[in-house]
């Protein structure tokens, strides 16, 4: 049997020579409400499924801003939260019929920039940040472009721009409450040498609440935002003198390798002898090996907000919006509910 060669893709002009009838006829057959008369759509239809003819819905685009790709911009994406996050705006994206394009940025600013640029070559309708590594630059440059921009979880201003973002303020609060409520005196955070805005801010938020309450707080970056920078942070703080007994980690990646090595190298019941929080909720978290007490990024509401936001795109008239959600506490083992 001989080898079948690929056929190139059918062209509608191929479709309208095969049904023969005009090009814009074609077009009025495979556009929702055109008018086109019963004979010619059926001749049309007929000459597109011999010919294997699909619409071109990303050329359409160019001249419909609904029909145009939406651009994502994110770092670290494999990453648990990154992951959820895009796994559940893509699904949504994808439900309303919107194309996505994604750009990994962690490469660099050279080869996100250069990503970037083909995404303004397509027409991308609108551009979704995810959290605070993406450069400033390349969201400038959208902006720039006259794209709609969202960023999320992405602090500072940005003028022109779509705002989804944590109420930080009021689970930094809550954070230190857990461990205060549970007697711990001696208080660490463990964060990444990546400083986003948004992890920025959880330090510098949980660190305030503890400085309000009068007691010391270390804060510790031994790596980026991953589960071994939270080993090498426990390796440090759990050997010193000063070895805390309440321990916030900025992400449940890094509290989860704080865990392992507290109770496997150095034999730490928890959350009898420290207390430990997170912040994220990922899958891992509410493992039995960590039953790990943390903070709830609500993903479905922050999703069909940023879905509602583009829906409403064509309205030039409304203002920006700077959408804040709550993170509600998810209890779980790692910290005592109260005094020893």
């Amino acid at each position: 049997m001989k080898n079948q060669q690929p056929k190139n893709i059918a062209s509608a002009a191929e479709v309208a020579k095969l049904a023969g009838v005009s090009r814009s006829a074609v077009s009025r057959t495979f556009t929702q409400g055109a008018s086109v008369s019963k004979d010619t759509r059926e001749r049309v239809l007929a000459a597109a499924a011999e010919l294997n003819y699909h619409v071109n819905h990303l050329a359409r685009g160019l001249s419909n801003e609904k029909s145009r790709p939406v651009c994502i911009l994110g770092a670290n994406l494999n990453a648990p939260y990154q992951a959820s996050l895009l796994d559940a705006l893509t699904q949504r994206l994808q439900l309303a019929g919107q194309a996505v394009m994604v750009i990994n940025t962690s490469g660099g600013e050279a080869s996100a920039d250069a990503a970037l640029r083909q995404t303004l070559n397509y027409r991308a309708s609108a551009t979704i940040v995810l959290s605070g590594t993406p450069q400033t630059t390349l969201i400038e440059t959208c902006v720039k472009s006259g794209q709609q921009v969202i960023l999320v979880n992405r602090a500072g201003q940005f003028e022109g721009t779509d705002h989804i973002s944590i109420d930080y303020q009021s689970a930094m609060a809550n954070a230190h409450h857990m461990l205060l409520r549970a007697g711990c005196t001696n208080l660490a955070v463990v964060s990444s040498t990546i400083q986003s805005p948004s992890l920025l801010t959880r330090e510098k938020l949980f660190i305030q609440a503890a400085e309000d309450a009068q007691q010391t707080c270390i804060l510790l970056r031994t790596g980026p935002t991953s589960y071994q920078t939270g080993v090498d942070a426990a390796r440090r703080l759990l050997a010193s003198r000063e070895r805390p007994d309440g321990v916030f980690c900025v992400t449940d990646l890094i509290a989860c390798g704080f865990i392992d090595v507290a109770k496997n190298e150095f034999g730490l019941r928890i959350p009898e002898d420290i207390c430990i929080v997170g912040f994220d909720d990922i899958e891992q978290a509410s493992w039995l090996g960590y039953q790990l007490t943390t903070f709830s990024q609500p993903l479905g509401a922050m999703v069909d907000a940023i879905s509602e936001l583009l829906e409403n795109a064509s309205d030039k008239a409304r203002n920006k919006q700077h959408l804040t959600f709550h993170a509600p506490p998810v209890w779980r083992h790692s910290v005592r509910p109260s005094a020893l």
